[in-house]
């Protein structure tokens, strides 16, 4: 009987000094709430910060887009009036193109008739010499 008082005494100790108080305990969860706490707002801040950063991203990136859309529609303009421009002087770079061909075609009958004036030259020399 002894032995089992001495065994219930050992076990009824051995539960006390494992168990940890409940004010223990309370201060253990209280902590770790307030940790986790601290690192999910540290979480949603960050992600605030990222939403942040892509939203002026985006601003910049429409502002860029609004920027050359203003340089194309410049572009698109200049485009029309030079096109204009070719358009009006079209007769006239036709006359280039016609006078051009003519002046070749000159240019080939003034060497054709350089040739012709060597040749006849030559051909009286010699009937001046016979």
């Amino acid at each position: 009987m002894y032995a089992e008082s001495l065994d219930n005494a050992v076990v009824d100790t051995t539960k006390e000094d494992t168990e940890p108080a409940d004010a223990d305990i309370m201060g253990l969860c209280q902590d770790v709430f307030s940790k986790m706490a601290t690192y999910l707002t540290s979480e949603l801040t960050a992600t605030i910060e990222d939403y942040k950063l892509l939203k002026n991203m985006n601003k910049l990136t429409s502002l860029k887009y609004l920027e050359m859309k203003e340089i194309a529609v410049n572009i698109s303009r200049n485009l029309k009036d030079i096109n204009q421009t070719y358009k009006a002087f079209q007769p006239y770079l036709d006359q280039i193109t016609l006078i051009q061909e003519q002046v070749a075609a000159l240019e080939q009958a003034a060497y054709q008739l350089n040739v012709y004036s060597k040749k006849l030259e030559a051909k009286y020399k010699k009937l001046e010499r016979r």
